[in-house]
């Protein structure tokens, strides 16, 4: 039996034939079903909200758009599509694809990233830690509330944990928690946060 690699597409492939499709990013030219479900979307709104109503109450120039991709400048065969994402209002003007498309390319315009994590659990704490770090974005939130990451990353018995990642001289320092804990954003000081708070019911 032969195998068969995947097909690798390119960016603009990619764009064409999955651009407006949530279900799938682009890593190094293979196609990720990122396998969204119910209750993945639930945490993943529950995020999106919490964030949203600290940057309403600290008056922040930041949104937080329904769909984007990430193409990182010096990658010509990846489109990350994260799970939430802060950008800030007033870097837009420099991004050179986001007026026809909501495409980022610059990590300066990102503030904030959450994954929730999903059956490819390697991506969000192996290559994401990489590649978020590398576009220097100063925070980095993998949300694993069904436990699914691997006991190097979360521990034995794996259990739901929530990982803060902070940039700090180009690489992330990791914190972790658990249901009950107050999460501590560098980013957000006056969040107000546990993971029991997102969980899906």
């Amino acid at each position: 039996m032969t195998y068969t690699p995947p097909k690798l597409l390119t960016f603009e492939q990619f764009i064409t034939e999955y651009g407006d499709n949530p279900r799938y990013e682009l890593i190094d030219g293979e196609l990720r079903d990122m396998e969204p479900t119910g209750p993945h979307e639930a945490v993943s709104g529950s995020i999106a909200g919490k964030i949203y109503a600290e940057i309403f109450r600290s008056n922040l120039n930041w949104l937080i758009p329904k769909n984007c991709l990430i193409k990182p400048l010096a990658s010509e065969a990846t489109a990350l599509r994260p799970d939430v994402i802060v950008l800030d209002q007033a870097e837009l003007k420099t991004e050179p694809l986001w007026q026809k498309e909501p495409i980022i390319c610059n990590g300066r315009t990102i503030k904030l990233i959450a994954e929730v994590v999903s059956t490819n659990w390697q991506d969000d704490y192996a290559r994401k830690v990489e590649e978020y770090a590398f576009l220097e974005i100063p925070e980095y939130w993998i949300v694993d509330f069904r436990g699914l990451g691997g006991k190097q990353f979360i521990g034995n018995p794996k259990q739901p944990t929530f990982t803060v990642c902070q940039l700090i001289n180009g690489a992330y320092q990791q914190q972790q928690y658990r249901s009950q804990d107050t999460i501590t954003s560098h980013l957000l000081a006056n969040l107000q946060l546990k993971l029991d708070d997102i969980m899906p019911h």
